[in-house]
């Protein structure tokens, strides 16, 4: 009897999350305040890291920058500052975790408690899985997804002891899907959704319904990272667009966002589709880009 409960509860819940949504449709989402909180950045010195950064200088937050290029994220804070925000550029090498622990300390000792963290640094090699070296694969993985575990361990209990923050992953439509020789990228991509679903299921059986989560979700972003990127079905997206959704996310608490929106509908007919039919709209999509590790990559 008491499943026969659960099941009419619901019933009534998913009627009343799609009433909800329907609702929503026609109300603007109210967007909180950062000014003043210190939003920390990862492969913040190009892309969308230095863009979202930017965003969020608009907003008068306080910038904690992190990369391995000193002079690019030298060049972020600089421009973080020209927009009246106060920045912080550290040289940090996120595929070492000693590296990341005490840059968090040193972060919290001389600025503060971070009240934003965005997981963004990545690396991409593009190249077919038997040619992949093992420290190219062990280097995808301790910057896509390892990272995130040592970030977000530093800076974590902070936002649990006052029930307040933000944890945004940017991960990629391939950590939903996966692309020909990007089976390491795609790999650590489902790794960092992953993650992310489970800090956020994790933080609300927890109770701290405080702390929010946004998980970033795009197809090829023209920003240098992946290059000369081209598909027949999904447009190419601009970092600057990218950016601005992102951040428009996390100012609204939104829990996944696909760019395009359109990506949501391949991905749900993905679940139901046959496997060949799949691997058709796959080939369909004559998807190519290069990489400084392999030129003129066709997937097909």
């Amino acid at each position: 009897m008491n499943v026969i409960l659960d099941y009419i509860a619901l019933f009534f819940i998913a009627i009343y999350a799609y009433l909800e949504a329907f609702i929503k449709l026609f109300i603007p989402a109210k967007r909180k305040s950062v000014s003043g909180d210190i939003v920390l950045i990862t492969g913040s010195g190009h892309g969308i890291g230095r863009l979202t950064a930017l965003e969020f200088a608009k907003l008068q937050s306080v910038l904690v920058l992190w990369d391995i290029n000193k002079d690019g994220n030298e060049e972020t804070a600089e421009q973080c500052r020209k927009l009246g925000a106060k920045a912080f550029p550290y040289v940090v090498d996120c595929s070492k975790r000693n590296e990341i622990y005490a840059a968090a300390e040193k972060v919290k000792t001389t600025i503060g408690d971070v009240d934003i963290l965005i997981n963004n640094a990545g690396v991409v090699f593009g190249v077919e899985f038997l040619e992949l070296q093992d420290h190219q694969i062990e280097k995808t993985f301790e910057v896509n997804i390892l990272a995130h575990f040592w970030t977000t361990k530093s800076f974590l209990p902070a936002m649990m002891k006052r029930n307040q923050g933000h944890i945004a992953t940017v991960a990629s439509v391939c950590g939903h899907i996966g692309l020909t020789y990007l089976v390491d990228y795609c790999a650590s991509k489902f790794g960092a959704v992953g993650f992310h679903e489970c800090m956020t299921e994790e933080l609300a059986s927890l109770g701290k319904d405080g702390i929010k989560t946004t998980c970033l979700c795009p197809v090829f972003i023209n920003t240098g990272f992946v290059q000369n990127p081209s598909t027949r079905l999904w447009p190419v997206l601009t970092p600057e667009h990218v950016a601005k959704c992102f951040v428009d996310g996390i100012l609204t608490n939104k829990k996944m966002i696909l760019v395009p929106p359109s990506v949501k509908t391949f991905l749900t007919l993905s679940k139901f589709l046959p496997q060949r039919v799949i691997s058709r709209i796959n080939r369909m999509q004559e998807v190519q880009f290069s990489t400084k590790f392999r030129s003129a990559t066709k997937m097909d």
